[in-house]
């Protein structure tokens, strides 16, 4: 948990703005996302590793980045994504807009993101309001509240820890063939993960510094 959470304000988010939106989702009435970016960093991603002696483990050389900025629809679990290997911008927020905004043209489109300064941006927010959708900011330090922070993780998970790859392309490849392949490999695994229910830290103790 972020230490600047605020566990009140957070709890208040989740019932009265969340739940609702979630609700008003399930009855078909609007359609609800969450929306956050990947940053995936070309480099070595170790899980869990033990050994009786030591073992060398190879690893790529450079930054790269794979970015992706996607929309994970709560009810049926869709995703509409864009990708770069720059930077995640105020023009990568408007298209994934665009393209939210021609898969769903009646306009009831919501988005619950977070308060990066490219969401935030005055171009993201006109464009919004002229597509006619409402955006919906997370309070701050809140990834627990955000459905698709744990999409991420898990397409990390599967796609490149205790993996190796000697080059950028191959890297780009398994991120792309996880999303692309998920209902045929993961269903089972994912309908456990991304369900609708999150956690809150209203009772939660921190230990001493």
């Amino acid at each position: 948990m972020p230490c600047k959470a605020d566990p009140v304000v957070q709890k208040a988010f989740l019932e009265n703005t969340m739940e609702p939106l979630i609700a008003a989702a399930a009855r078909g009435e609007i359609n609800l996302y969450y929306v956050d970016a990947a940053h995936f960093v070309l480099g070595a991603f170790l899980g869990y590793l033990w050994s009786k002696f030591r073992v060398f483990i190879p690893t790529p050389s450079g930054r790269k980045r794979y970015n992706v900025l996607g929309a994970y629809n709560a009810i049926t679990n869709a995703r509409v994504s864009v990708t770069n290997t720059t930077y995640i911008n105020s023009s990568s927020v408007v298209e994934l807009l665009s393209k939210l905004a021609l898969l769903h043209p009646e306009g009831t489109v919501k988005i619950i993101l977070d308060n990066a300064a490219y969401q935030r941006c005055y171009w993201g927010r006109a464009f919004a309001s002229v597509a006619g959708i409402q955006l919906v900011f997370l309070p701050s330090y809140s990834p627990n509240l955000n459905l698709i922070e744990r999409y991420w993780k898990f397409v990390k998970k599967k796609s490149l820890y205790n993996h190796f790859y000697s080059n950028f392309e191959n890297f780009c490849a398994a991120i792309d063939d996880c999303i692309k392949n998920e209902n045929e490999k993961y269903a089972k695994e994912l309908k456990s993960l991304m369900t609708l229910k999150f956690q809150t830290f209203e009772k939660v103790q921190f230990l001493a510094g």
